[in-house]
């Protein structure tokens, strides 16, 4: 028997799966489960639960569907943060290298705390609106 759970992956709720799905799949590299992937026949997508994974197969995130999904108003509290990632990159110019990615792939730049000697960061928000930090670590 284990002696404690196992992480096995975050979920993000979201209202468009798939186009959640690619928007982490292109940042982050990552693939489809086997059986995840688009449908090439033409069909339509109809996916309400996705996952990826790493090149070695083991779960990153999850999509599940949801109906509505009232976006945060982080830094305001009238809708919390509730859950967010947190991303590392080795230096201040791959920061900006992949922060520049994300907004290309529909992220928007919510915070801009590279003034920060110690550790400089963005908050940023995915196309869903669930907030992300990406940070020199």
């Amino acid at each position: 028997m284990a002696e404690f759970p196992q992480l096995l992956h975050t979920v993000l709720d979201t209202t468009d799966v798939r186009g959640l799905a690619e928007f982490y799949r292109e940042l982050l590299g990552l693939s489809y489960r086997p059986g995840d992937e688009p449908p090439t026949d033409g069909s339509p997508d109809e996916e309400d639960w996705l996952v990826l994974v790493d090149d070695d197969g083991a779960r990153k995130l999850a999509f599940q569907e949801v109906e509505r999904l009232e976006p945060t108003t982080w830094p305001a509290h009238d809708v919390p943060m509730q859950l967010h990632v947190d991303f590392t990159v080795p230096t201040r110019e791959e920061l900006e290298h992949h922060v520049e990615r994300a907004v290309a792939l529909g992220a928007r730049v919510l915070l801009d705390r590279t003034d920060e000697e110690g550790e400089p960061l963005y908050v940023l928000a995915d196309p869903a609106g669930h907030p992300f930090c990406v940070f020199v670590g």
